[in-house]
């Protein structure tokens, strides 16, 4: 292993640079696997069949909204091989339920900040899901390796037509798989 190196080994942010990933808005997201490994299933004839761990995938995004309140989940697709989804956040306290009592149920690990940022979301989801398929391979004793890539990428929704654009894109991906960027 070689010394790190700042000049070699840097990692530049995908990030808007100043841009505040907490304030309310809309936002297209796409986590990948690791290599771009097809896990989750397979599309046949344009609509996709989802596997044990792309079932645990589904399962946890429908879950995000009860760790944050604060959020609203839209168009979602989950691929062999990668997600799409819309988060939408919320205002703060814009009648959103509060967040709940997390010290009386040691289950629920919901996030103590106040608002939290679309990578929080993110962050928990990939977590969730990692676990949950690492289950499933032990059931098998088999070893997973690792599940998503490190980073995702996400662009914020700014209007309706892209709004519209990207709602389409997400929900005819699987008829679309074999032109998609991450098809292998």
């Amino acid at each position: 292993m070689s010394q790190y190196n700042p000049i070699i080994h840097h990692r530049r942010s995908i990030r808007l640079k100043g841009y505040d990933y907490s304030q309310a808005g809309a936002y297209f997201i796409t986590i990948c696997c690791q290599d771009r490994i097809c896990r989750f299933g397979n599309v046949f004839n344009g609509e996709m069949n989802l596997n044990p761990l792309g079932q645990t995938a589904y399962d946890e995004w429908g879950k995000l909204r009860d760790r944050f309140p604060n959020i609203e989940l839209d168009v979602f697709q989950i691929m062999p091989n990668h997600i799409h989804g819309i988060i939408v956040l919320n205002p703060v306290g814009a009648g959103v339920n509060p967040a709940p009592n997390t010290q009386n149920d040691p289950n629920n690990r919901a996030t103590a900040r106040v608002a939290p940022t679309v990578g929080d979301i993110v962050g928990a989801y990939k977590s969730l899901v990692a676990n949950g398929c690492l289950e499933i391979y032990k059931l098998k004793n088999e070893m997973m390796g690792k599940l998503w890539q490190r980073n995702y990428w996400e662009r914020i929704i700014r209007d309706e037509q892209s709004y519209q654009t990207i709602s389409r894109y997400i929900m005819n991906n699987p008829a679309n798989w074999s032109a998609d960027k991450f098809y292998l």
